[in-house]
């Protein structure tokens, strides 16, 4: 009998054990217990079994372990007792906080906290250029101040497949009295700046396209939600595509967009775009600076939202606290509640509808209300008008032009600088003229500053 040839074996999965710390008058979307939940589907999603989890109530974090010294025993012998790998805590840790856990803990346990999670996630999923070149950015900057010994380690870790910092370049001569430390930081400094170099490139790249959009006329629509709300399956059943969609959570990264056909005949373009978590971590935030933009440029904002989910609310409420940091809340949205097919009385997906409004009740992998929303976007798109009031510098030609095409004059005063018009534009041309929106005091305009935008 001929010998069986033996199969690799996969390698186990590590072991984790959670931590997390409910802090006194700190606003969080979700509750302790759901964002532990939620940790230990980061944690799966990343190849990790949880093998335990801690709590801990605090007025404030301690200054040297984030947890008590109570805590920190309590946690080792739970660690040593499951035979954890790794601990995660929660929140981010500060580089103090992280050192002095792993010396309490010991050398042979890991301590990663939330935002090393969700990198290492973003690392896996990455699969272009540029969204590999985004998390490499995004780990190097977070492990940078973490920095402590040798970095070979973070050459692991790393997302983009770069290599070691400065490979670009070769890695210079060590200065007298450098020491390797120094000289490791400085090297993932010089990674740092060929990266933001080559997103440059990618950022001018979609500029350029952005531009030639806005020339075709045709509006675009940013689809946005909760991570795992089922925005690719939304984008596969509005457009009858077939990009990848998973239910796990950032099973996409990189933005894809597709043509939509609209009722009346009106064609729309629709992008998906990488899902957003409470505590998003702000050096994804930077790195994705460029990806971001394409939520930021939309005309209409589509807030996908898993209303199965039994923290919808907190969930939808992450969602726009991230909008207004990236600086798209002052977009049109409309919502469209998924997954209304799980809910077990029908008629609460009804009664949900009220507290969110221009909203409608849908389910992306059943096809139910998926009419009733390509009509909303409709209505958005080409049927709403909003009233505006602006202040157009008269090298802004081509957006004068578009109000009179498009819009409803009541009120234009040509000036010295520009040309002051007000009237009605259609909703999805408000990110357009944003930047000029003037405001009244008396009869005169004046010009509002960038910073007075939020308030808008």
């Amino acid at each position: 009998m001929a010998k069986k040839t033996p199969q690799p074996t996969t390698p186990p999965r590590e072991r984790a054990f959670l931590v997390g710390v409910e802090i006194h008058n700190q606003h969080k979307h979700l509750s302790l217990d759901d964002s532990l939940a939620e940790l230990a589907l980061l944690a799966d999603t990343a190849g990790v079994d949880v093998v335990g989890e801690l709590t801990q109530k605090l007025s404030h974090p301690h200054v040297e372990t984030y947890i008590g010294p109570g805590k920190v025993q309590e946690l080792l012998a739970l660690a040593e007792e499951t035979l954890c790998d790794v601990i995660i805590f929660d929140d981010e840790l500060s580089p103090r906080h992280q050192r002095e856990l792993e010396k309490a803990l010991g050398l042979k346990i890991r301590v990663i906290d939330r935002t090393a999670l969700i990198l290492d996630i973003f690392a896996q999923h990455a699969h272009t250029k540029e969204g590999m070149l985004q998390v490499e950015l995004a780990q190097y900057e977070y492990n940078l101040p973490r920095l402590t010994r040798a970095w070979t380690h973070l050459e692991r870790q790393a997302g983009g497949g770069g290599g070691r910092a400065g490979s670009t370049g070769g890695v210079g001569l060590r200065g007298p009295g450098e020491t390797q430390l120094e000289v490791d930081r400085r090297d993932i400094r010089k990674r740092i700046s060929y990266i933001k170099k080559e997103l440059e490139k990618v950022e001018a790249h979609r500029l350029r396209y952005r531009a030639q959009r806005k020339r075709s006329r045709i509006p675009t629509v940013a689809l946005v939600g909760y991570t795992n709300a089922g925005k690719s399956t939304l984008l596969n059943r509005l457009s009858k595509s077939d990009v990848y969609a998973a239910d796990q959570l950032f099973a996409t990264l990189d933005p894809t967009t597709r043509r939509v056909q609209l009722p009346a005949d009106n064609v729309a373009l629709i992008t998906d775009t990488v899902g957003f978590i409470q505590k998003l971590p702000t050096t994804l935030i930077a790195a994705f600076h460029a990806t971001l933009e394409e939520i930021a440029e939309a005309d209409l904002l589509l807030h996908v939202v898993d209303i199965s989910h039994p923290n919808a609310l907190g969930q939808f409420e992450a969602v726009q606290e991230t909008l207004e940091e990236i600086g798209a809340g002052h977009i049109p949205m409309i919502t469209a509640l998924n997954k209304a097919d799980r809910l077990k009385d029908p008629e609460n997906a009804k009664r949900v509808l009220q507290s969110f409004e221009k909203s409608v009740a849908i389910s992306a992998t059943k096809g139910t209300g998926i009419e009733d929303l390509l009509h909303l976007m409709q209505e958005e798109l080409f049927e709403s008008y909003t009233a505006i009031h602006v202040r157009l510098p008269y090298k802004e030609g081509a957006l004068i032009s578009l109000f009179h095409e498009l819009g409803q004059v009541e009120r234009i005063e040509h000036e010295r600088g520009g040309v002051m018009m007000q009237g009605r534009i259609p909703g999805r041309l408000l990110a357009q003229f944003s930047p000029f929106y003037a405001k009244s005091n008396g009869n005169k305009i004046i010009e509002i500053e960038e910073s007075d935008l939020e308030q808008i």
